[in-house]
């Protein structure tokens, strides 16, 4: 029975019939067959972008299924196309950890970045396969999707969750339902299509044995990005209403995904683009390639811009024929990703501390435009550096509008020769971060710099708080040495807050400044004896969203120490070293009172860096700041890992399968006992570890003469040298 014998029945079909008919068959098989007709019809029109009805006859048998479940309000179900838009969202959005982490990319911006990461990847792959999978990069934000496959054998959404800070996210799910473009029921058929029917996840590859899914649920991730149609008609209303443009799409998106109001969610016309399939939070036993056909069969929307590339030839002439029709795309993108596409070849490249080994970004050359510098003014950051930045004449950028932009250093305004009243180049730094990059003659009709105009020069006292400013020998950098500058205390707290560091939403830049003006914090500490009352008196401070900040600061003490160790802003002491510091040293007390060379014992922690942790440690303002957090709850360990140099100085290479060890954690128990593991052989590789199918490598070390071991050989060594076995 179609929707249209539903719709126009001879019969007659009273919405209002008695309650004895609810539940019939009858009703039911009427009601899932309009589901069934509109699900298509949303399939056809938000992801094939082929309508096959008018907006009038969609809207019809909307409406006629509104009636059925309005009579018959037992049969409604989640998944219902009438369930998209449901009521206000819970005040704040609740934290999730990922089941896999989201990670970020490394970047490329030439053609021999990329030649130098393939030679890379060719060289750690040594025998396995290596081509690639080129997609567009879209501008927006990263989106995890959680599936049930429930015992009927369909799948439904369960969940909808943020990047955040690639660890935890933000569960947006009633927003995320909103999205067109993402299913809330995908059939038994799409999934046994897509590889995820109950005999389990099918292998494309060889020596891959698949994924058994009778389980329960899988993931989809994503990118969610606000349509540059959809982006204009937005900036229009808000524009009619007497509010500020929206600076750019994927600004526009994030916000709108994060609001607390779902029938906006549903009115911007967000997207949703799949680019990743998860089982059991792994990826999918299958290349990229079949990844996106999969997706594709899931009924998933998927950027109809990729390519299988045999070479990093072919990935530049894929990307070439992007960046030609960007301007022309109905979404912003900002680059290609280049991924590698056997998943066998993946496994073996792993990962780094922040990115995976097998993808890439290339990002297109920042857009650019001209305009006059109005002034230039000089802020202070959270170390108490100063830095010029032009004040600009507004001009429009690839969809956004700049009116700031650095100018980094004293050293830069002089080398670039700016002055009020310039005329320069603008460029969005990787699309986003603006900065002028050339003084250039004044267009005709235009003013120039005034014959008045002098050089800029940095001020010798801070511009907030008046401390004479310091500049070390040696450097172009000026600092104020005020810890107690206004302007210094509002960055640190801001950075304290950030979701990769304490991750304490809500605390943006107009609460900070707030907090800071109304005395209520004067140090970082202060933010953990912060009380309802005198929130709920600041401008715009609601008890709701009050608690909810309360609650964040709460929980942020558990962040950990190398979080806090970043958040306290020691120069030099980024993610990576507060990791590497917090394993080393396992508390803060260790760290602070640890000498120079036991800090340049850590890795990757040299004598600048060194330098640095013992001053910020040698203050004693620094250091009751310390042991105030710590008495006010924060936690201040790690566990420590043990630094071994059993196999120092000793280099290994891995090749073929070996009989208990994965590839990944026979490398880390190598470099964990202090060796190191290379991509080929040489002749100084100390011993080639060869499991079963070993190939060229293994040919390479006998011509070489270099030992060869199994993996008891090379447990044998970690036994007899004290390394960890366990």
């Amino acid at each position: 029975m179609s929707a249209d014998d539903l719709l126009f029945d001879p019969r007659g079909y009273n919405p209002a019939m008695s309650r004895g008919e609810m539940g019939s068959p009858e009703i039911e098989a009427r009601i899932e067959a309009l589901r069934a007709e509109l699900r298509h019809h949303e399939h056809c029109y938000y992801v094939l972008d082929a309508p096959e009805v008018s907006d009038a006859e969609y809207d019809l048998k909307m409406r006629a299924l509104r009636a059925l479940e309005a009579a018959h309000p037992e049969l409604v179900t989640a998944d219902s196309p009438t369930q998209r838009v449901g009521g206000r969202s819970a005040e704040g959005f609740r934290k999730v950890a990922h089941s896999r982490p989201m990670l970020s990319l490394d970047n490329a911006y030439s053609a021999e970045e990329l030649a130098d990461w393939d030679r890379r990847v060719r060289e750690l792959a040594g025998e396995l396969p290596v081509s690639y999978v080129a997609e567009m990069k879209l501008d927006g934000l990263s989106l995890a999707l959680r599936y049930e496959v429930q015992p009927t054998g369909e799948a439904r959404l369960v969940s909808g969750v943020t990047r955040g800070d690639g660890q935890v996210g933000e569960d947006v799910t009633g927003n995320v339902r909103t999205i067109r473009s993402v299913p809330l029921k995908i059939d038994a058929e799409k999934l046994s299509a897509a590889g995820l029917g109950p005999a389990g996840l099918s292998s494309p590859e060889p020596g891959l044995a698949g994924l058994p899914v009778g389980a329960s649920e899988f993931e989809v991730r994503g990118e969610v990005v606000m349509p540059i149609a959809a982006f204009e008609r937005m900036n229009e209303e808000r524009e009619r209403a007497g509010l500020a443009r929206a600076a750019n799409p994927r600004n526009a998106a994030a916000g709108t995904l994060r609001t607390l109001e779902p029938n906006v969610v549903a009115q911007r016309r967000l997207d949703f683009y799949a680019y990743f399939l998860l089982v059991a939070g792994e990826y999918a036993a299958m290349g990229q390639a079949a990844t996106l056909r999969a997706l594709e069969a899931l009924g998933m929307r998927v950027s109809r811009q990729w390519a299988v590339c045999a070479t990093i030839s072919e990935v530049v002439e894929f990307l070439e024929r992007v960046e030609a029709m960007r301007a022309g795309l109905p979404m912003e993108i900002d680059g290609v990703v280049v991924k590698v596409d056997a998943q066998a070849t993946r496994a073996r490249l792993g990962y780094t501390g922040r990115a995976p080994r097998w993808a890439i970004a290339y990002k297109f050359a920042a857009r650019a435009g001209v305009t006059q510098v109005r002034a230039i003014e000089v802020t202070v950051g959270r170390t108490g550096k100063l830095s010029p930045v032009a004040v600009l004449r507004p001009v429009g950028i690839g969809g956004t509008t700049v009116e700031r932009a650095s100018l980094f250093n004293a050293d830069e305004v002089a080398r670039l020769g700016v002055r009020v009243g310039s005329w320069v180049v603008v460029e969005r730094g990787g699309d986003v971060i603006p900065k002028i990059t050339t003084v250039v003659p004044t267009p005709e009709g235009e003013t120039g710099v005034a014959e008045s105009a002098e050089p800029f020069r940095m001020p010798v006292e801070c511009p907030v708080c008046g401390t004479a400013v310091r500049q070390s020998e040696g450097e172009v950098d000026s600092y104020c040495v005020n810890t107690d500058c206004a302007a210094r205390l509002q960055q640190s707290l801001l950075y304290f807050a950030h979701r990769g560091v304490m991750n304490i939403d809500g605390l943006g830049e107009a609460l900070v400044e707030q907090l800071t003006a109304s005395g209520l914090v004067r140090s970082i500490a202060d933010l953990y004896t912060l009380t309802l009352e005198p929130l709920v008196r600041l401008e715009r401070v609601g008890e709701k969203s009050a608690l909810a900040l309360l609650r964040e600061i709460e929980q942020s003490k558990q962040a950990g120490l190398a979080r806090l160790l970043m958040g306290l802003g020691v120069r030099f002491v980024g993610e990576r070293t507060a990791e590497l510091l917090a394993g080393a040293f396992g508390s803060m007390e260790a760290v602070a009172t640890a000498s120079e060379d036991e800090l340049m014992a850590v890795d990757e922690v040299g004598p600048k860096v060194a330098a640095s942790i013992r001053e910020f440690f040698g203050n004693e303002r620094n250091r009751a700041l310390v042991e105030r957090l710590g008495a006010l709850g924060l936690k201040m360990t790690a566990e420590k890992k043990q630094r071994s140099t059993e196999l120092a100085g000793l280099t290994f290479v891995l090749t073929g399968t070996l009989p208990t060890l994965g590839r990944d954690e026979a490398k880390a128990r190598i470099e964990a006992a202090g060796g190191k593991v290379v991509g080929s052989v040489s002749k100084k590789t100390s011993y080639v570890v060869a499991g079963e199918d070993a190939g060229g490598k293994l040919d390479k070390a006998r011509e070489l003469g270099v030992v060869v071991i199994d993996e008891a050989g090379l447990m044998g060594m970690l036994t007899a040298r004290g390394g960890d076995v366990q």
